[in-house]
């Protein structure tokens, strides 16, 4: 057994804007376990807003990983790595999907069947409107075709409704709205009741984390739920979150394996919260990891591989909207593309 890693930059199609940043690409980094004829496969896609980047990753990975000389079980496995990761949360997320892939793959099976999950119909994703040029929303828009869920960042300074307005003159698709803590109370609060009016089904982190006292206020008058990002990241976080937010989003690359999101699905369900299956940009790689455990959420927002025009990989399809994982591939259910700069 061995690990190899591989550096890549996948390029996006529009400009990604949020609230706080813009981007053009992201570098995100892959892992791989080789086991003879096994080649299991991880993706970490950093985000500066937990102050983590593919340098740091790098430092980390340069100075080699050990693997153990023989491994018989994933939890063996992924206890002998993951203390050489420092606590990388996007870097553990890479390196427990790989230590999953060579499980299922071992197994002959799916990951999703190695969860305990049936090959069923799996929820629709959400397809992301950034915030950008609002000369290219009609581009957006026809890009988003295949979705039937809108999902609209906003915490513009003053184009927040204006882009609304703009989307509702060409769909009345369901709409999803994130301000990524871009809002202040008397933001959040108009919005909310101006948005309720205009088929838009939740809205996700409308205050920076820290801010949960407005949280609590907001979602006592909201006539749309609050759903949780930014204050959701591990499963230690779910109980103060309950008189703030109606749901949760669960991302691999905040909470740092497959393992704890399934501690934070099990603990959301406890606690009657919704869960909302979310990503990073990332390539269909973290993508079709994330989507083996949508079978066990509420809403999917995993779109981040529809928004590149460079992903080396194939994996999770959409199909009516709806997320399609084949159930006669093994383990994650990867096929590279081309091999180039050390992809494997």
């Amino acid at each position: 057994m061995e690990i190899k890693f591989c550096e890549n930059r996948i390029n996006l199609i529009h400009s990604f804007g949020i609230s706080r940043s813009s981007n053009d690409y992201y570098d995100i980094i892959y892992i791989y376990i080789i086991d003879g004829d096994i080649i299991a496969r991880g993706e970490a896609a950093p985000s500066k807003r937990y102050n983590e980047s593919a340098e740091l990753i790098l430092s980390v990975l340069k100075r080699g990983l050990k693997v153990p000389e023989s491994s018989s079980s994933k939890e063996y496995l992924w206890d002998f790595l993951k203390p050489q990761l420092k606590g990388i949360s996007s870097l553990e997320a890479a390196v427990n999907m790989a230590v999953w892939d060579w499980s299922a793959q071992k197994e002959k099976l799916p990951l999703f069947n190695l969860f305990g999950f049936k090959d069923e119909v799996l929820p629709k994703t959400s397809y992301t409107i950034a915030i950008g040029n609002l000369n290219e929303l009609d581009e957006r828009l026809e890009e988003s075709e295949q979705c039937s869920i809108l999902k609209v960042k906003l915490g513009t300074p003053d184009d927040d409704k204006e882009i609304i307005r703009k989307i509702r003159a060409r769909t009345d698709k369901l709409i999803r709205i994130d301000a990524n803590e871009g809002w202040d109370y008397e933001m959040a609060e108009s919005m909310a009741f101006w948005l309720a009016d205009r088929n838009v089904e939740f809205i996700e982190q409308p205050f920076p984390a820290i801010n949960l006292k407005d949280t609590k206020k907001l979602k006592s008058i909201s006539p749309l739920p609050l759903i949780a990002d930014e204050n959701s990241i591990l499963s230690t976080d779910l109980n103060g979150l309950v008189d703030c937010f109606d749901g949760i989003n669960i991302k691999l690359m905040k909470c740092g394996s497959l393992d704890e999101a399934l501690k934070m699905i099990a603990l959301a369900k406890k606690l009657e919260l919704k869960i909302m299956l979310g990503c990073m940009v990332e390539s269909s790689v973290g993508i079709t990891a994330a989507a083996h455990l949508s079978s066990a959420c509420d809403f999917i927002d995993l779109d981040g591989n529809l928004l590149i025009k460079d992903d080396p990989y194939d994996g999770v399809k959409i199909e009516d909207g709806h997320l399609k994982l084949s159930p006669s591939k093994v383990g994650l259910g990867l096929n590279l593309k081309q091999k180039k700069n050390g992809l494997i």
